[in-house]
């Protein structure tokens, strides 16, 4: 917190107060650590669509929370309905459930960054 506050020039009680207001509001949602899915065994990342079958769209948003190596899920319009980012190969456990259709990631020109706050 002191070095925050030397950088925007408040006290740290200040800004300690102002970014636990912040989390109380739900603007400030958590903190994470970045770590490097290929230093912990996990080379490929694979971007994946899904088209469920009938009656099946709530079973794999239920499978994707329950398999760690999933590490996003989001549900989106279109012609597929979800899209996962896989850390490893899971794929089969989906195919139950519906169409799949992977991308393999072979480089990332924009690593995955913070939004941009204006000062």
């Amino acid at each position: 917190m002191s070095a925050l506050a030397r950088r925007v020039g408040m006290s740290a009680p200040a800004v300690s107060e102002r970014i636990q207001r912040l989390e109380r509001a739900g603007v400030i949602t958590g903190y994470r650590v970045d770590i490097s899915p290929a230093a912990l065994g996990l080379p490929v990342t694979a971007f994946v669509r899904i088209r469920p079958t009938a009656g099946q769209l709530p079973k794999i948003a239920e499978l994707a929370r329950e398999t760690p190596e999933i590490s996003e899920c989001h549900r989106i319009s279109g012609e597929d309905c979800f899209l996962i980012k896989d850390l490893e190969k899971t794929l089969d456990s989906f195919l139950a459930y519906g169409q799949t259709i992977t991308s393999i990631v072979v480089a990332t020109p924009v690593p995955p960054r913070t939004l941009p706050i204006a000062d």
